[in-house]
């Protein structure tokens, strides 16, 4: 699928979000400013957060607890180790009350062995080419649920 500019990417992320039923792993993948924070700050305002969302690039994670689900934002582009996301307390994140935006996924190395939907961002000449690919049957019923091409 073929996204034209930033408020296109901020609407995917949206339409992703109001897809989503209950928590789960949404990897991100995609060269530095392509456009994976753009993905989750669409998501995040929608869900009526009017501050700024920013990469969590040093911090490694940040939490936006909203009435019906929780948002964890990852980004682990700086993970020096994989084993940090054990004292990070990852794994207290990957419930059914949250969802997780992961930037960066394959930093995770062992750590990340399952997710629900890996989106793909790649530069193109006429804006951002994403591909979307389920990792579980709740990914294919949220993937099919936003109606986008894969």
């Amino acid at each position: 699928m073929l996204i034209a500019d930033e408020n296109q990417m901020g609407e995917i992320g949206a339409r992703l979000i109001a897809a989503c039923d209950r928590g789960g792993v949404i990897t991100l993948k995609g060269e530095l400013g392509v456009g994976k924070t753009t993905l989750v700050r669409g998501a995040l305002q929608s869900l009526g957060l009017t501050t700024g969302v920013r990469s969590p690039t040093y911090t490694l994670i940040e939490l936006y607890r909203f009435e019906h689900i929780n948002v964890a934002h990852f980004d682990l582009y700086r993970l020096a180790d994989a084993e940090e996301l054990e004292y990070l307390g990852y794994r207290d994140y990957l419930n059914p009350e949250t969802l997780c935006f992961i930037e960066w996924p394959q930093r995770a190395g062992g750590y990340l062995q399952t997710f629900d939907l890996e989106v793909e961002i790649e530069y193109d000449p006429e804006g951002r080419r994403l591909g979307c690919f389920p990792g579980s049957e709740w990914g294919e019923k949220l993937l099919s649920r936003v109606n986008l091409m894969v």
